[in-house]
């Protein structure tokens, strides 16, 4: 990968979390990319990458800060109440794949 510039790390993380991490909705899988949440969630987990620091207690901790509002913004949901467990495991395995590349 060999990534130096920060934006077009960002935008790969981006289109990689968006295309393979979703949220599920009534067993609906409506993907990050497009819940246009995809730029928010790499943007939030960008400094894990580049400080080394990616681990499943720290994803965790940052999907729980994310919220996504529902219901026309009448509700706010943490994103991690979203995911299913194997998006969660998906979004450690990229995450982790940047960290080696970075």
């Amino acid at each position: 990968m060999a990534k130096t510039n920060t934006t077009e790390l960002l935008e790969a993380l981006a289109a990689e979390i968006g295309e393979n991490i979703y949220i599920d909705i009534a067993k609906w899988h409506l993907y990050l990319a497009d819940a246009k949440l995809h730029n928010v969630v790499a943007e939030k987990f960008y400094p894990l990458i580049t400080e080394r620091n990616v681990n499943e207690n720290r994803v965790i901790q940052v999907l729980e800060s994310i919220p996504v509002k529902i219901g026309g913004g009448r509700k706010e949901l943490a994103l991690i109440d979203l995911l299913p467990l194997q998006c969660q495991v998906n979004l450690v395995d990229i995450l982790e794949k940047y960290q080696r590349e970075f």
